[in-house]
């Protein structure tokens, strides 16, 4: 992938959570979301969402103060045991198998990028090169949300990014200028 992505989702409806806790989330349709949206174009560099419509956001991406730090390495998307999961980008699968008591599924798409998907019963094998969109397995047990999802991560040269950066509805950063330096001037009475 080259540059930087540009805000886009799919255009099929997309749900993200305002709130979530261990007990309860609230889905915000996107469209109320603080993200820009660009409904109708396309995930940036041949990138899919890897569950389909409705699609809804379980838990969002919270990056870790450091590389053993808590924080969640990925998004949280409802979907059902049995749902279909998808390659998000073209690639290779560089892993089918259990991690602690989890099936886990990953896939490495070039430029030091690796999706890695939980719980996953993979219907693809390692080594198998697998197409934007090719379905790569289905939801199971074991998953670590309280309602049935799966989890869905992205690193790049081994440090966890959000997968939002490929599916867009991340707003671009705005660089603001510096304040002036030097004493703040104090306001006549």
């Amino acid at each position: 992938m080259s540059g930087s992505p540009a805000p886009a989702l799919a255009s099929a409806p997309v749900s993200v959570v305002a709130e979530h806790s261990a007990a309860a989330s609230v889905a915000v349709p996107v469209s109320a979301a603080p993200a820009a949206v660009l409904p109708g174009q396309a995930a940036p560099a041949g990138w899919a969402w890897p569950v389909g419509p409705p699609r809804e956001l379980a838990r969002p991406f919270e990056a870790p103060a450091s590389r053993y730090a808590a924080g969640h390495r990925g998004i949280d998307l409802v979907a059902g045991e049995g749902h279909p999961v998808r390659s998000p980008a073209d690639g290779v699968v560089t892993f089918v198998g259990r991690v602690v008591d989890r099936p886990v599924l990953s896939i490495q798409h070039g430029e030091g990028l690796v999706s890695s998907f939980e719980p996953v019963s993979a219907t693809v094998s390692e080594g198998d090169r697998v197409l934007a969109g090719q379905v790569v397995g289905v939801v199971a047990t074991g998953s670590h949300c309280t309602a049935r999802c799966v989890h869905f991560g992205v690193r790049r040269h081994g440090q966890d990014i959000s997968p939002m950066l490929f599916l867009g509805g991340l707003a671009r950063a705005i660089l603001l200028p510096l304040p002036p330096t030097g004493p703040v001037p104090i306001p006549a009475r």
